[in-house]
């Protein structure tokens, strides 16, 4: 048993060790899984609401039905502009690029809104591709790099992606423009936008995003790097500290599907139909969310989000602290997972019964680690992994329940299959739960033998046709079977008409001795009903004898290599099968041994003594009880005469047994009177103890 549940145990530990070999492999295949199950968390968690500071101006379908195609007059842009200033909005973010010339009236008009409305960050696009470029711009992009950089020592490079050129808005326009933030977007491999990009390298500087530029102007705070020899180690904005990856980027901790932002429709913004100071104290983020316009973005919650959405993500995660963390921590309690569950997993599989059980375990430590992962997530906001403590479980469970229906299971099937012709279904049960509590091979242990037979079978048969006598047969051996299954005793044989039954092999059964006269009971009980069914069908009736005995015996696996049955030999048994012949001899139904009236529960049975005899092949005489179904009142009646017997008082025990037979017609009180008889007219030599030596089996 120990040496198969370290077997589970083993299962767990080299499932861990293989997880955790993949966990630092890291392998894109288990990381687009681990995506997809993130992103599972995300909707099970549901939608949350973000902070009211950061708002959407929606360059929307009723916008543009009322303000006409996209893109607008510049005049229109920058009268948008200065009514978002008058309602009070902080910080103004523009996700669109000025890079081209409308028209000098209108981009005058523009660059005039801009300058009034004093809270403006332009966005502009980086590109792979060169591209001659504006020296004035680029002046202008120069003035918004990243100038606090704090480096630790030995540091050669920052691993940031860097780019070529830039699309930039047109000097004029930006001349009076608060800052600037680019707008670049990176999927993961699978298309969906998860992570942020916070900060680019571009002519050996590094520039923030827009959504970073619009939080450090909304905090007045300047925006300083802390990068490690592996990368980025951090952003801060004053006191503020942003969790960024060692690349630059952030995961987004998104609050729900396309319009989870508090937003208002540019059109409204334009025609003044919101209230007086509306948008005081707030970020805007103007970008098109009409679809026609196509900057959408696939995301864990929605299919099709708009991009503009993805930055006020990042600002709403920045001012409310809400953001995903991955530190060492993190790392520590996904590693703690990896390492310890499939472990545990093993230990409970190791004490599960079945392959039920087992995988009702699988599922709830599994439910355990969700709970708990999910836990982290929604109240601490730690970015666990999934996939890797789900792998390791996997592998636990499946190497288990293969070792288990391979090797253990079908050995039990084996059992199983070996057994079930005759023990219980209770017992058979417990094999298949504990095969390695059998020994097979033969062992020594104590059982309660039956021996059951029919008296008189040989004169029965002789008036039954074959087909009569397999019927008689059939009908009589089933519920006789069926008690000794039902008392959980081992149907050990069937020898012609009688039935040899075993009690405490092969599993363990306390008060096995109970259960064996138990068992002689209720045959006898059941064959009363059955000789009432034979009389009416006008069948011949029976009668039958039991012999129980309690001792050591030899059991196991006896016969050929090609033919062999469980069945138990030893002294115990023959005294058994000795006991059920003698009932023909005393006229009882059922003869237990001493041993076995000494192991029963006092009161269980009525039992009286009823001879000591030296059986054929034994010199130690036995003493042998008729475990009593009626004529209990004769009991104290008997006792007395049995002892007139054995004190030489033949004359007053032949009375007493004389009375008795003719009253009970009591079969063992006409043996005694028979013998009492022989006794007065020869009588024992004077060193007769009293033992009766039986001339025949």
């Amino acid at each position: 048993m120990m040496r198969k549940r370290l077997a589970f145990i083993l299962f767990g530990l080299l499932a861990a060790v293989i997880t955790g070999i993949a966990y630092r492999q890291a392998p894109p295949a288990l990381q687009q899984l681990d995506y997809r199950l993130k992103d599972a968390r995300f909707r099970a968690r549901g939608p949350v609401r973000p902070d009211r500071d950061v708002v959407v101006v929606a360059i929307d379908h009723k916008s543009i039905q009322e303000m006409g195609r996209w893109p607008w007059s510049r005049e229109i842009t920058g009268h948008l502009l200065e009514n978002l200033s008058q309602y009070g909005a902080k910080v103004t973010a523009l996700d669109i690029v000025f890079s081209e010339p409308q028209d000098p009236v209108h981009d005058k008009a523009l660059a005039a809104a801009v300058a009034r409305a004093g809270n403006v960050v332009m966005g502009y696009f980086f590109r792979d591709e060169e591209q001659a470029m504006n020296p004035v711009a680029q002046l202008q992009l120069e003035g918004s790099r990243v100038k606090l950089i704090r480096t630790a020592e030995g540091v050669q490079s920052i691993p940031l992606p860097e780019y070529r050129s830039a699309d930039l808005n047109l000097p004029a326009l930006a001349r009076g423009a608060l800052d600037f933030g680019f707008f670049n977007a990176r999927p993961d491999g699978d298309g969906l936008y998860r992570r942020a990009v916070l900060l680019l390298l571009y002519n050996g500087d590094i520039y923030p995003s827009l959504a970073m530029a619009a939080v450090s102007r909304y905090l007045g705070g300047q925006i300083m790097l802390d990068v490690r020899q592996w990368g980025v180690d951090g952003v801060r904005i004053g006191g503020l500290r942003i969790p960024a990856r060692e690349d630059g980027t952030m995961a987004l901790n998104y609050y729900g599907p396309a319009g989870a932002f508090r937003t208002v429709s540019a059109v409204d913004v334009l025609k003044k139909r919101l209230p007086s100071k509306a948008l005081a104290g707030t970020i805007a983020f103007v970008g098109a969310t009409e679809i026609g316009i196509f900057d959408v973005r696939p995301t864990p919650f929605d299919p099709l989000q708009p991009g503009i959405e993805l930055h006020a993500t990042v600002a709403a995660n920045a001012l409310e602290h809400r953001f995903l963390r991955y530190d060492g921590a993190t790392q520590m309690l996904e590693l703690l997972c990896i390492l310890t569950l499939p472990v545990l997993l093993g230990v409970v599989l190791a004490f599960m019964p079945g392959t039920f059980a087992a995988l009702a375990a699988f599922v709830g430590v599994t439910a355990l680690f969700w709970g708990v992962n999910y836990l982290a997530f929604t109240r601490w906001l730690q970015d666990m992994t999934l996939i890797y403590p789900l792998l390791g479980l996997a592998l636990t469970y499946l190497g288990s329940e293969a070792w288990r229906n391979l090797v253990v299971e079908r050995k039990g099937r084996q059992l199983k299959k070996a057994f079930s012709n005759y023990v219980s279904p209770d017992l058979v049960k417990e094999i298949e739960k504990n095969p390695d509590s059998l020994v097979l091979g033969g062992e020594q242990r104590e059982l309660s033998v039956l021996f059951s037979d029919i008296r008189g079978f040989t004169t029965v048969s002789e008036n039954l046709t074959p087909p009569e006598l397999v019927t008689l047969l059939n009908e009589y051996l089933s519920p006789m079977t069926r008690i000794v299954l039902e008392e959980r005793g081992t149907l050990d044989k069937f020898i012609g008409d009688a039935v040899m039954a075993l009690y405490n092999a092969p599993l363990d059964l306390p008060e096995h001795a109970l259960h064996a006269c138990r068992t002689a009971v209720r045959m006898l009980e059941e064959l009363e009903r059955l000789n009432s069914d034979f009389a009416h069908r006008g069948m011949q009736t029976l009668d039958i004898g039991v012999g129980i005995n309690t001792g050591p015996a030899v059991v196991g696996n006896m016969g050929a290599d090609i033919r062999f049955d469980y069945t138990a030999i030893g002294d115990a048994v023959n005294l058994a099968s000795r006991l059920e012949g003698l009932n023909k001899y005393y006229g009882t139904h059922i003869l237990v041994s001493e041993e076995t009236c000494r192991q029963l529960p006092v009161g269980a049975f009525t039992l009286r003594e009823v001879d000591r005899v030296r059986v054929k092949g034994k010199q130690q005489p036995i003493v042998m009880y008729e475990l009593m179904l009626g004529n209990r009142e004769l009991l104290p009646r008997f006792e007395e005469g049995l002892e007139r017997y054995r004190t030489r008082d033949f004359e007053k025990a032949r009375t007493i047994f004389d009375e008795l037979s003719a009253q009970y017609a009591d079969g063992p009180s006409r043996l005694y009177r028979s013998r009492c008889d022989e006794y007065l007219e020869l009588p024992p030599p004077d060193d007769w103890d009293g033992v009766y030596t039986a001339k025949g089996k």
